[in-house]
């Protein structure tokens, strides 16, 4: 009986590992399952064959103060259009993406259940977004919290000043992983490694392929326990049916 408890313990896992590879985050615009949406917008198109997001989502994410989150990137001027691709390419790649599942995590916020924590992204795209962006400015490091929402919008705290983009993230690794909290990893893999998610991709999506190959990372790092499982398994049925 522990065996076949043990045997199903193991394949119900195999099960919810698979989940993890077409699965949207429990969050604030994110539809309950993925699929396709043919018409979503621009910048967003990539994931039109399965995504997370819908067409007004995709459509939002290109707008200044739009209702998603009503966030201004123009918190200190007018940011730049080079630079602003990059955040609406991150938007869509946030909302829209089927293949977090390896980085999702649980927390318990009002406007999300889920997040993102270090997804590893290719050199590439982390080190273009900063040099797009690099003579812009800003007025935060974190721009997940500690803003001042009293006019409905984000502005910079009171405390704080606009800097230059150089001077608040010094490199592409410090922007790309404390822009928001950590939710990317800088990595040095490029993108033809298959060991980085790529925010800007064409033709089919490049990134379940990474997923699945994180997610048997995971896996045979828990199959040791499973062995064990199963191991004692058979001593326990060995001792109660032979030495009894």
């Amino acid at each position: 009986m522990l065996l076949f408890l043990a045997s199903l313990l193991a394949l119900s896992s195999g099960i919810l590992s698979l989940d993890k590879l077409n699965m949207c985050m429990n969050a604030k615009h994110q539809k309950v399952e993925p699929g396709p949406e043919g018409a979503l917008y621009h910048q967003c198109a990539p994931w039109s064959d399965n995504a997370c997001c819908t067409a007004n989502t995709s459509e939002e994410a290109h707008n200044d103060y739009s209702y998603l989150y009503n966030f201004n990137w123009n918190h200190c001027g007018a940011m730049s259009s080079k630079c602003k691709k990059h955040f609406i390419q991150d938007t869509c790649f946030y909302e829209c993406s089927p293949h977090l599942g390896p980085w999702i995590q649980p927390v318990d916020q009002s406007w999300r259940k889920e997040r993102i924590l270090n997804v590893p992204l290719c050199k590439e795209d982390c080190e273009q977004w900063w040099e797009d962006c690099k003579d812009d400015v800003t007025c935060k490091i974190d721009w997940h919290k500690g803003w001042d929402w009293s006019s409905g919008t984000n502005k910079c705290p009171a405390d704080s000043k606009c800097r230059k983009w150089t001077d608040v993230f010094a490199t592409p690794k410090s922007m790309c992983e404390q822009v928001w909290s950590y939710s990317y990893l800088y990595t040095t893999y490029t993108k033809d490694s298959g060991r980085c998610m790529q925010l800007w991709f064409t033709g089919s999506n490049p990134n379940k392929k990474v997923a699945e190959y994180y997610l048997n990372a995971a896996q045979r790092g828990q199959s040791f326990p499973v062995f064990m499982l199963l191991f004692l398994s058979v001593i326990l049925f060995f001792c109660n049916n032979v030495l009894a």
